[in-house]
């Protein structure tokens, strides 16, 4: 079963509300079954507000590829798990006062 990413569009210029609507009819009419879409303001004062619309698509096959090849596990990997294990063994006593 092919795993679903989560993908964005980003709307930064346009000129009016008239082709903004009509941007955003375009993308809502061409978005993929069950996608979940969201939009959001982001942005700030400094580098500016855009607008972005983020849901969830099926994986390509190139990108269900390129993940397999890293998920296989090469050396890298078995000694990133291998630190991990000792890690969580490691015991940790929380501060007096901070426990939830």
């Amino acid at each position: 079963m092919p795993r679903r990413v989560k993908d964005f569009i980003e709307i930064s210029d346009y000129t009016s509300l008239e082709t903004l609507i009509r941007y955003l009819e375009t993308v809502r009419d061409n978005l993929p079954e069950n996608h979940e879409a969201q939009l959001q303001i982001r942005g700030d004062d400094i580098f500016g507000r855009r607008l972005t619309i983020t849901y969830f698509r099926e994986q390509t096959p190139e990108e269900a590829e390129i993940e397999a090849r890293y998920a296989a596990g090469g050396p890298d990997n078995k000694a990133i798990e291998d630190l991990r294990r000792k890690l969580d063994q490691v015991p940790y006593k929380a501060p007096a006062g901070k426990r939830g």
